[in-house]
């Protein structure tokens, strides 16, 4: 029997949430910690919170009320809270939830070995919700479990551009970027683990000036260039960033997909200006012409607010014309709420009322549907180089991606997990696509 401790993590928000939920489940394996199916199952518990969703605090002290009563039932379990709630509400935390164990911002989850050994020793809570002087990634093992055929990798972190709605640069600290050889040796063990598609994670991706390469363009053409490696993918980038160096990157590394998520949140200058994001619409627009004219075949996905403080109907009209203009294949669009400790919270400002951001968002909505609907059905009857991932929905089937990060399902042989191959599209749905594969994939599995 086994004498290992089970150890359940829950993730909220961001793929980059994902992987530092994947690197504490590293840093705690050296412990005896193995993964467990659910909290009921668990020895410890790490609830790994972001702060940009709606609700994001009371969804926290919502799953804790529920897991208090687990405590109960299971003195020895450990509770740990962390990601950017912990880093923005600690003390409430404590406060509010006193049987927590553990409150950690996402810039000390390295220290976590030694905060569960504290707690282990001599009980009370530990908290590490600084900014720590010495850089987490300097201390995070360097063997890290398999994330699959597809895989993300954390390059860059935090924010300097203090968007007026935004609380990253607050949670997350200051942009910082990982030097390229450590990234390079990350990017090289996934590769030999399998991972065949990395997606390079970033709160402003394509700021990264780590040392060793010019840019993320050059730290790109260096990943391209790791055997095994045969997908590239980033996000999430500002527009400010988007050089041209990176635009040429997207038309001469055959690795770059040609998906780019490039969050616009509004198509009106006023509200921009607001919101602090320091671009035009039209600078937005122009910059999309340079990227299409370097990559035909780009797709564009988005972000959008909804309401934000101030914004008129023309402001929302404005950002209607702006995504139909543009043409989305994918987005995420949300109505304003507010982040206490940022300008727009405190904006001397009439505040759109909930109704009317309801209305409105419904309309961006509505409007972003049917493009990623038309964009979809659009590939129907074309041939698509898919890279499977996994098994499908139903028994006998496969799953995959296409290059404009597709969902696309077909039936097929499991020996076909992990390479590209070329399908040939049925039908474009809402959100997926099916497919069926081509005959001498279908031979050669």
């Amino acid at each position: 029997m086994s004498n290992k401790k089970r150890l359940f993590i829950r993730s909220w928000g961001c793929q980059m949430n994902v992987y530092d939920s994947g690197r504490m489940a590293d840093l705690l394996a050296p412990l005896g910690y193995a993964p467990a199916e659910a909290p009921d199952g668990a020895d410890m518990v790490i609830l790994n919170t972001c702060h940009i969703r709606e609700k994001a605090t009371e969804k926290l002290f919502s799953e804790l009320g529920r897991l208090r009563k687990l405590k109960e039932e299971k003195p020895g379990m450990m509770l740990a809270v962390a990601g950017c709630v912990a880093q923005a509400e600690g003390a409430e935390i404590t406060a509010r939830a006193p049987f927590v164990d553990i409150v950690m911002g996402p810039q000390s989850y390295h220290k976590l070995p030694e905060m569960v050994a504290r707690i282990s020793r001599s009980g009370g809570v530990a908290i590490e919700t600084e900014f720590p002087v010495e850089e987490k990634f300097d201390h995070l093992p360097a063997e890290a479990a398999p994330q699959g055929v597809t895989g993300f990798l954390t390059i860059q972190e935090g924010c300097d551009k203090f968007c007026s709605f935004c609380v990253v640069p607050y949670t997350r600290g200051a942009e910082y970027s990982r030097p390229a050889a450590a990234i390079l040796a990350e990017a090289r063990r996934m590769a030999e683990q399998g991972t065949r598609e990395i997606t390079l994670l970033g709160q402003n991706v394509n700021a990264w000036h780590g040392d060793g390469a010019e840019g993320l363009a050059g730290l790109l053409r260096l990943l391209a260039d790791i055997p095994g490696v045969e997908r590239l993918r980033y996000t999430t980038s500002h527009p400010r960033d988007m050089d041209e160096a990176l635009i040429a990157a997207h038309r001469d590394i055959p690795q770059v997909m040609p998906f780019l998520h490039l969050p616009v949140q509004s198509g009106s200058d006023r509200v921009l200006q607001a919101m602090n994001r320091g671009h035009t619409a039209e600078d937005y627009l122009r910059l999309v012409d340079r990227l299409r004219a370097a990559r035909p075949d780009l797709a564009l996905s988005t972000d959008i607010i909804a309401g934000h403080p101030g914004e008129r109907e023309e402001d929302h009209q404005a950002t209607l014309r702006l995504i139909e203009h543009v043409g989305f294949a994918q987005a995420f669009s949300f109505k304003y709420s507010p982040r206490p400790g940022t300008p727009a919270a405190a904006a001397a400002v009439a505040h759109v009322d909930e109704a009317t951001k309801d209305r409105r968002l419904a309309e961006v909505q509505e409007l972003l549907r049917a493009q990623q609907a038309h964009f979809n059905a659009g590939k129907a009857g074309t041939i698509c180089d898919v890279l499977v991932t996994g098994p499908g929905r139903h028994a006998g089937q496969i799953a995959g991606r296409t290059p404009w990060l597709q969902p696309v399902h077909a039936f097929g042989s499991s020996t076909l997990v992990g390479r590209i191959i070329p399908v040939r599209i049925v039908a474009g749905h809402p959100n997926s696509l099916s497919g069926e594969i081509v005959e001498q994939e279908k031979d050669a599995a």
